[in-house]
């Protein structure tokens, strides 16, 4: 007698809670996951100008300019001459404030400081940040975060001075009093190579 023999078919596989597994890896893997957020420079645009005031050409003093230039190879030139970017930070700090009121730094002039009256401000000087297109952008974003930081300790300084506080404590009255004691007055331009145009 012979034997029966049943095919025996292949059971299915129950994929009914693979979208929910799937769903659930998701959410964990967005959790879980960090997401790198974009590096940049904080900036407080110029008010707007007048179309009359923009076109007038202003003379600038040759003492109120500090020159800083990016090369292309990424190196530092400051007043012509090659400097470190480590010595960006005191080099601008020294021409803003002009502690001694050097005849070849920025001249100072008596302004009306809020909560505190007259005193002597270097309101005119500009640093001049010029940029080869070439350069890194590393290297430029460093250039940039050195010069703000000059700034950011002049007016620490000036308010631990007058207020007898760091600036990030002091009110917005105490904070408007140290921008206006140290206006921060870069102008950037960007150019092709050395002594190129734009």
């Amino acid at each position: 007698m012979g034997s029966l023999r049943h095919k025996r078919s292949v059971p299915g596989l129950n994929t009914a809670s693979v979208a929910d597994i799937s769903f659930t890896l998701l959410i964990l893997f967005l959790v879980v996951t960090s997401i790198d957020t974009e590096k940049g420079i904080r900036r407080r645009l110029p008010p707007n100008v007048p179309e009359k005031q923009l076109n007038a050409v202003q003379e600038v003093a040759p003492r109120n300019v500090l020159r800083i230039r990016l090369l292309a190879d990424n190196t530092v030139t400051i007043g012509g001459d090659t400097a470190a970017f480590s010595d960006v930070k005191a080099r601008v700090m020294r021409f803003v404030d002009n502690p001694a009121n050097a005849d070849d730094l920025p001249e100072k002039a008596m302004e009306n400081i809020p909560l505190l009256g007259y005193l002597p401000v270097t309101g005119k000087h500009v640093i001049q940040l010029t940029a080869e297109r070439a350069a890194d952008y590393q290297s430029w974003f460093t250039l940039q975060n050195e010069i703000v930081a000059a700034y950011a300790q002049l007016r620490d300084d000036f308010t631990m001075r007058h207020f007898g506080k760091h600036y990030a404590a002091c009110s917005e009255r105490q904070k408007e009093a140290a921008r206006a004691c140290y206006p921060q007055r870069v102008s950037e331009e960007y150019v092709r190579q050395k002594g190129g145009g734009k």
